[in-house]
Parts: C-alpha cells; structure tokens; sequence
C-alpha cells in the first residue's frame, strides 16, 4: 500500500532496491512479485505497508452477492499455509501463543457494510488457523486484510507494522509535517548522488533531511561510502528545535534558525534542494504564497549548482511555475499527490 500519487516512485523503489518484478501498480497499491522474500522487504521507504498476496479482483458488482465472493475466495483461492509460513520465516515470532486481527477497508458505494465483508472474511479464514490462536482488537501477531475500493478488492497477509509509516525517529511532530514516505518519495525523485550536498531550506521537523540519511545509508555498498552533506534551516526555531531531536540519533547535520530568503549559503553550494513549501493552510495565507515562492526560488537558484536538481513540494503548482519560469530551470517530473486531503504535486526541476 502506497500513499496516493507515489504509486511509481514506490514501484521503481522496488524494482531498484529488491528486483522486484511490478506486475501492476494503480489506486494507492502496487503488486509485485520478488525472487525470494526476506526481512529486505521491510526496508522499503515509500510504501505505507507491505502483504502477501492471497487473492484479488477488478469484478465486484457492488452487490450483497460480493460477501458470498469473499468468503469464497478468503477460502478457496488463497493458499494460507504458504503464506503464513513466509510471514512466520519474516516477521519475529511471538513469545505467546499467537494473536490474530481481521482488518477490512473500504472506499465507494457499496450493497453492503464494512462489518458485513468483515464477517464474509471471518468466515472465509474459518479453520485456517490453529484453534489456540486468538483474536486481538490491535498488535495482533498476525493481521489478514481486505481493502475493498469500488470494483477492486485485495486480500493479503500485513507483513509491516505501524514503524513503516510512522518512523521511530520522529521523536517530535506538529501541525503540518511531512509524511515520512512522502518525504522519502521526494529525495528519490532528486537523484541524491555520491558526494552531494542535500539542502532543504524550510526543513521544518526535519524528516526530509532524515530521509535522506537513511536513503544514502540504504545506498552504500563495502568500501562505496556515499558521505552525503545534509544542510537545513527554518525561520521557525520551535521548528529547528523539533528537527534536531528527530535527526538526533540518525546524524549530525547542522540544522539553522534562518529565512530561507536569505540563505546565509555561499553561491553554487549545494547539488540537491529537497523542500515541502509552504501551503498557504497552515503556515501562512494563499495570498502571501506567490510572493514568497518568488523570493524564495531565486534564493535557491543562487545556492544551487549548475546542472543541479529540486523536487519541491507545493499546493499551489501555478505559482511555483511562474517564480521559476525566469530562472530557465527545466520541469523532469511533476507527479500528482494528496496531502492531508488537499490536492498537490511534487515538481522536479534541473538548473541548466
């Protein structure tokens, strides 16, 4: 599972950090298949969740008649020993006899209740698992799900916890703050290179620069050091100060209290500018967007090496384009996201 819009980026995180083999990947999900499965897969950084795949379909008629699918295919389709046996050889096991926990999402106008495909799926699991086996409402050793949105339903084994999405770094939080995997999604879609110097100039809890730490971490080979510089700052000190307790046992890159208007940064001095701008929501009014897009961008264009790169994160496309239409710099990627509900894209600009 995927956050919506990253379902490429999460896809081309598979196929480059696991081999992975994409069989499909649309509405907030990706489907692949892997040579062999291992803990390695719990180290995927885009994605929400990772399962093993029991069973699925694009034909639900929306109907009562689906429960009696579900059941069916819960039952008949998937091949639970196998799978569970991989969910065991992966995940740790438990010191108690194990717990259980059916979960059913559901998106669209359905003949039928989210707590009646539930009991289609209970029914379908019944006598699949060893009767010592109990139910838990959360932290259940093993967790079956069902996602239903509109015609498509995916049965699978949860092989990640709640650590995925919600990474242990972050200490401190607050209005606002970026998504983890989208902030992970970011650095890949910058190229962050060997030797590079990584600046995000309104850091604010500082999970881009922690992202990317752990995504050149994750890139190292023996005897390839990566040695990428983060820089950050924000004109928020309470802000600084969260930062640096998340980056806190992950790195000592320098985190400053400044105004990414006046970046206290020498001329061509960074190769990577990763930064989630502000929405005009929480931080500041949709007026005050575009004048601050045209202070900040030419700030970033005078710190920014030649041939360098920007994903930027924005709300507010239109006026992100027309404070960088001036500099000359060259749109590689535009890919469409939601966050917190509202519409918006990361762009992917190149500095000739």
């Amino acid at each position: 599972m995927v956050h919506p819009g990253l379902e490429e980026v999460a896809a081309d995180e598979i196929r480059a950090e696991l081999g992975g083999d994409v069989k499909r990947a649309e509405r907030g999900f990706v489907v692949f298949r892997l040579p062999e499965i291992d803990r390695g897969i719990l180290h995927l950084r885009t994605v929400e969740d990772v399962f093993l795949y029991a069973w699925g379909t694009d034909k639900l008629s929306y109907r009562a008649a689906d429960l009696d699918s579900i059941r069916r295919w819960t039952d008949k389709d998937a091949d639970w020993p196998a799978l569970l046996k991989i969910h065991h050889a992966v995940t740790p096991k438990p010191r108690r006899k194990p717990t259980y926990r059916l979960v059913v999402q559901m998106s669209g106008e359905h003949g039928y209740r989210r707590v009646d495909a539930l009991k289609a799926l209970g029914r379908g699991l019944n006598g699949k698992m060893p009767a010592s086996w109990r139910p838990a409402e959360e932290n259940a050793a093993i967790e079956f799900w069902l996602s239903i949105h509109g015609a498509t339903a995916i049965c699978g084994l949860r092989l990640s916890d709640r650590t995925m999405r919600h990474r242990t770094y972050k200490v401190e939080h607050f209005q606002a703050s970026l998504r983890p995997t989208m902030a992970a999604a970011m650095v890949r879609l910058a190229d962050v290179k060997p030797q590079h110097v990584v600046l995000d100039p309104m850091c604010g809890a500082g999970t881009i620069l922690a992202e990317a730490h752990l995504y050149a971490r994750q890139q190292e080979r023996p005897h390839v050091p990566w040695n990428v510089t983060l820089v950050g700052g924000d004109v928020d000190p309470h802000h600084v100060r969260a930062a640096k307790a998340n980056l806190l046992k992950l790195t000592e890159a320098p985190v400053w209290t400044w105004d990414a208007r006046r970046l206290p940064l020498e001329d061509a001095s960074v190769d990577r500018i990763v930064c989630n701008l502000p929405f005009g929501k929480q931080l500041s009014s949709p007026a005050e967007i575009g004048p601050l897009y045209h202070k900040v961008v030419p700030e970033m264009d005078r710190v920014l090496r030649p041939r360098g790169k920007a994903a930027l994160l924005v709300a507010e496309a239109p006026a992100l384009k027309a404070a960088i239409h001036p500099l000359g710099w060259k749109q590689e990627r535009y890919v469409p996201v939601r966050v917190l509900g509202q519409r918006a894209v990361i762009m992917v600009y190149r500095k000739p």
